[in-house]
């Protein structure tokens, strides 16, 4: 779904090597599963995975007079396009919610496209300025 998720919004991707693509992504997810940071959140339907969220948890320096917990880094959001609208996104990022807050984490981060804001919008999230930025040259 990642490959699909890439090139629905750039084509020039989709002459890339797809093998070499499924290797650095299976080995990302072996890695990413063993480490317990990861949390991958999937929706089925009959058997097939039709939407997903990953979610990385970043621990933050502890502070004093007070209990400091992780926050939640949401990335690769991805509904498969013929279940989008029919609400799975928006119960699967529901249960994602109740989970950050059960855990006390601190936050959830997530850079989502143009067309996503109203998603996450309708779901309790609030638009932010972009962060600071480096980029090494």
């Amino acid at each position: 779904m990642r490959w699909d998720f890439t090139i629905e919004f750039d084509e020039s991707k989709k002459n890339e090597s797809f093998s070499d693509f499924e290797k650095e992504c299976h080995l990302f997810l072996e890695k990413a599963l063993q480490s317990e940071r990861w949390i991958i959140w999937v929706a089925e339907e009959n058997g097939a995975i039709v939407s997903h969220i990953y979610i990385e948890l970043i621990d933050k320096v502890p502070r004093p007079g007070r209990t400091t917990y992780p926050f939640a880094y949401m990335t690769n959001v991805y509904t498969v396009p013929a279940h989008r609208g029919t609400g799975i996104g928006s119960r699967m990022l529901n249960k994602i919610n109740k989970w950050i807050e059960d855990n006390h984490y601190e936050f959830v981060i997530v850079w989502p496209s143009e067309e996503a804001i109203s998603f996450y919008k309708k779901n309790g999230y609030v638009h932010s300025k972009e962060p600071m930025e480096y980029v090494p040259s």
